[in-house]
C-alpha cells in the first residue's frame, strides 16, 4: 500500500485558484518529486496534506490515515520543512529545538547536536541573529530530529550555499537509506533530477504529468545563450530541435531539444565570444514541452 495517496484532492479559495483534482501516490522509501513553477499549487497541496488547511473536496491518506480526521496522528510521523521559516526570534536555537523535540517525547538532543554539527549551525545563537540560510538550517534540523517516517520538503534549499546544499542532499540520502519516504517539492529542475525517482508536475493548480525522472531527463530542453563577435547566424533558427529563438544585438538565445552534435557543429562555424548552455526553468519547459494549455 502506498504511504501517501491523493485522490482528486481539491482546495478552492472562492474565485481564486487553489488546486484541482490532484491525484498521485508515493511508495514506501521513495524520493518523490513534486515540481512546478512558483504559484503552481505545490505549497497548497502540502499544507492540505498536513491538515493545515482543509480540502474543498477529494481525499488523501498518509500512512493509511485520513488527512482530515487523523491529521494529529499523521504529524507524529512526518518531518516538514516549509518554504519560508518563521520562529520566536527571542529564543536561542537550542531552546527552540528542545521545544520542538518535546512534541515527540524528547530524547532527540544527541541527534539534534549531530545534525547541527553537520550543518555548521551554532545552537547557542538567538534566532533573530541568524541569516536566512541559517534559519533554513534550523528548519532542516527541526524536520529531521525525530527521525520521521515521511519527510516533506517545500523549496528546501533556499538560502543554502552550494556546499551546504551538498551536505543537505547527503543527509536526505542517508534518511532515505534509513527507510524514510521523501516528498521533495521544488521549482528547480536540477535538484529534482538529482534526488528523485519519479515526479508529479503541477501547473496552474492541476497535475499535468506524472513520470519517471529518466523520462523527464530524456525529454528535457537545454537553454542556449550565445554572445556573438560577428554577424548573427540565420541557420540556427531553422535547425531541428530549436525553439523560442531570439536575437537582439549581439545576443542570441533559444531552447534546444535533441542530439547535441548537429548544434555543436553549427556553433563551431560561428564567431562566438561566449557560449552558455544551461537548464531552462520549469515555466519554459511547460510552455514548450506541454504547451500553454498544459
Amino acid at each position: 500500500m502506498p504511504v501517501m495517496e491523493l485522490n482528486k484532492l481539491t482546495k478552492k479559495y472562492g474565485k481564486a485558484r487553489g488546486i484541482i483534482d490532484i491525484s498521485f501516490s508515493v511508495e514506501q522509501q521513495e524520493i518523490f518529486g513534486f515540481i512546478g513553477p512558483n504559484g503552481a499549487g505545490k505549497s497548497t497541496t502540502i499544507r492540505t496534506l498536513l491538515g493545515l488547511i482543509k480540502p474543498t473536496s477529494g481525499s488523501a491518506t498518509i500512512l493509511g490515515k485520513d488527512i482530515v480526521t487523523q491529521s494529529t496522528e499523521i504529524r507524529r510521523h512526518v518531518g516538514y520543512l516549509p518554504s519560508e521559516v518563521f520562529y520566536y526570534e527571542g529564543m536561542r536555537v537550542i531552546d527552540l529545538l528542545r521545544y520542538s523535540a518535546s512534541f515527540y517525547g524528547g530524547g532527540c538532543e544527541p541527534r539534534m547536536k549531530q545534525l547541527a554539527e553537520r550543518l555548521e549551525l551554532d545552537l547557542k545563537r538567538k534566532i533573530d541573529d541568524l541569516s536566512y540560510g541559517n534559519k533554513k538550517k534550523v528548519g532542516i534540523i527541526q524536520g529531521l530530529l525525530h527521525e520521521p517516517a515521511i519527510i516533506i520538503l517545500d523549496e528546501p534549499t533556499g538560502g543554502l550555499d552550494p556546499l551546504m546544499q551538498q551536505v543537505f542532499f547527503d543527509m536526505l540520502a542517508e534518511e532515505n537509506k534509513r527507510g524514510a519516504t521523501i516528498l521533495f517539492s521544488s521549482h528547480i529542475l536540477s535538484e529534482v533530477q538529482r534526488m528523485c525517482n519519479r515526479v508529479a508536475i503541477v501547473k496552474e493548480g492541476r497535475l499535468v504529468q506524472l513520470e519517471s525522472v529518466s523520462n523527464l531527463k530524456a525529454n528535457a530542453y537545454k537553454k542556449i545563450n550565445l554572445e556573438m563577435n560577428g554577424a548573427l547566424p540565420d541557420s540556427l533558427s531553422t535547425l531541428e530541435g530549436v525553439t523560442n529563438y531570439s536575437a537582439k544585438g549581439s545576443q542570441v538565445s533559444f531552447l534546444f531539444k535533441g542530439t547535441m552534435r548537429p548544434l555543436l557543429c553549427q556553433l563551431a562555424e560561428l564567431e562566438l565570444h561566449n557560449v552558455e548552455i544551461t537548464e531552462p526553468d520549469l515555466e519554459e519547459i511547460f510552455l514548450h514541452f506541454y504547451g500553454k494549455e498544459g
